[in-house]
């Protein structure tokens, strides 16, 4: 049986900055927080950026351009559920059902990267 710690150290990471999967690196220690330096720069510039513009510390900046594809992600998400409830409407084979329910979860993969 494993313990709290293992389970810990197996579950999958993604970093902070660009929400890409972190490698294991099997080292002990606190564990890695952005997948390379340069994401962990854009982090810290962008903490900076929020302290000296008085936003609260949990503040989310988005730049009009990140949020258009957020928008455009969400869109994606939508439209491929409404393919699947669409799919299920009219009976469709469950290769087919297993197809949509597939590209649901490439786009939601997708949308979960939020930079």
């Amino acid at each position: 049986m494993e313990t709290a710690h293992e389970l810990r150290q197996r579950r999958v990471r993604h970093c902070a900055w660009c929400g890409r999967r972190i490698p294991e690196s099997g080292r002990q220690g606190r564990p890695r927080m952005y997948c390379a330096q340069s994401c962990r720069q854009r982090a810290y510039e962008r903490r900076a950026a929020v302290q000296r513009g008085g936003l609260p510390e949990d503040a989310v900046v988005l730049s009009a351009a990140e949020l258009a594809d957020l928008q455009d992600r969400l869109f994606q998400l939508r439209c491929a559920a409404e393919d699947v409830v669409t799919a299920v409407d009219d009976a469709a084979d469950h290769a087919e059902l297993r197809k949509l329910a597939a590209q649901v979860v490439d786009v939601a993969v997708e949308l979960e990267r939020l930079r």
